[in-house]
């Protein structure tokens, strides 16, 4: 990765706002088809396909797994209703991108479920085969973010069309980008309070953006990297079974992230690795947190 966005997301720097304690690393998904998601993801988002195991094929730009698909055949199909995946967002590095982006889809006859102007950023919505939720954005220049009571503002106004696809200036899109990252992960949760308190008080995320039925959760002054709401899964119990759909949100944190985490869950998470533990929120949706210096192990 050579531009210098991507520098700094390996450095740990905001791709906006330059350094974040959490910032996501790669999601996971339990898959019934695995070469048609692999296909769709290569196709429709241009991923590259970077590692392939058996039953496993791992996606992303340059040198960075951003997406990891896990094929089983016999998973439980997830309810659109309970704890999980809402959607995961692909942040482009400038609004010409999602402009080409935008010209392609409709090109190419992509079925869009929804696009928004979210005052902090412009975009666009689609579903993968399988039913799991994606956008596609660009952010607004942090200082043009609104803000109140010491929160960010969001909405969900109607989004320029016209004017993002004039923004592409004749760029063609062949590729995701390879400063191209996963901003940020939108989780379907059952209560907001108790969401809070495990985003906020367990991993230890900034509340933003207060929105109806949904909280945001941002570090580094960023205005999220995760997010939860209960539009479809408000009173949702816990999961209990292998489904399709989300296996896993990978964070990559700071040492004393770890450390605090650790010190806040002690029985209730799981350590796989001197620099990596993984816990679970209240209603079963993986976590797991990794070192950002890979010389550390874990």
């Amino acid at each position: 990765m050579t531009t210098a966005l991507a520098t700094a997301v390996a450095d740990g720097r905001d791709p906006v706002l330059g350094y974040a304690p959490h910032r996501v690393g790669r999601v996971t998904l339990i898959v019934h088809d695995l070469d048609r998601l692999s296909r769709f993801y290569q196709s429709t988002l241009g991923l590259r396909v970077l590692e392939q195991a058996p039953g496993a094929v791992r996606l992303g730009t340059g040198s960075s797994v951003l997406l990891e698909l896990e094929h089983d055949p016999d998973a439980r199909i997830r309810d659109r209703r309970e704890a999980g995946l809402f959607h995961t967002a692909f942040l482009l590095p400038d609004r010409a991108e999602l402009g080409a982006w935008l010209s392609f889809a409709i090109r190419e006859g992509v079925e869009l479920t929804g696009a928004a102007d979210h005052l902090v950023s412009e975009a666009v919505y689609l579903d993968d085969p399988e039913g799991n939720g994606i956008e596609i954005y660009v952010d607004r220049p942090s200082a043009d973010w609104p803000r109140a009571n010491g929160m960010i503002e969001m909405a969900s106004d109607p989004l320029d069309l016209d004017g993002l696809m004039n923004a592409a200036a004749g760029r063609n899109w062949s590729a995701f980008p390879e400063d191209g990252v996963i901003g940020h992960v939108h989780l379907q949760v059952c209560d907001i309070a108790a969401a809070d308190a495990f985003y906020g008080g367990v991993l230890g995320f900034d509340i933003t953006c207060r929105y109806r039925g949904a909280s945001f959760y941002g570090s580094g002054g960023y205005h999220h990297q995760l997010a939860g709401n209960i539009w479809n899964s408000r009173g949702a119990p816990v999961r209990s079974d292998r489904a399709t759909g989300l296996a896993d949100v990978e964070l990559i944190v700071d040492d004393e992230v770890i450390d605090a985490v650790r010190s806040r869950t002690s029985s209730e998470g799981h350590v796989v690795g001197p620099r990596r533990i993984s816990l679970r929120d209240p209603w079963g949706t993986s976590i797991t947190l990794r070192s950002a210096r890979p010389d550390q192990g874990g």
